[in-house]
């Protein structure tokens, strides 16, 4: 990883982080928010190749 991907992959560790600190919310709860966002762009990446 370089440049912008590697600074978009720290952000979104910082803030998964701060997410738990704030919340008190476990792993599981993080990887369930990080799999709806990640669904979100498999659907939209699906549609374009369709």
């Amino acid at each position: 990883m370089n440049g912008i991907v590697d600074d978009t992959y720290a952000n979104i560790i910082s803030e998964c982080e701060n997410l738990k600190k704030n919340t008190n919310c476990p792993n599981e709860q993080v990887v369930a928010l990080l799999s709806v966002i990640a669904s979100n762009f498999a659907t939209k990446t699906e549609k374009s190749q369709n």
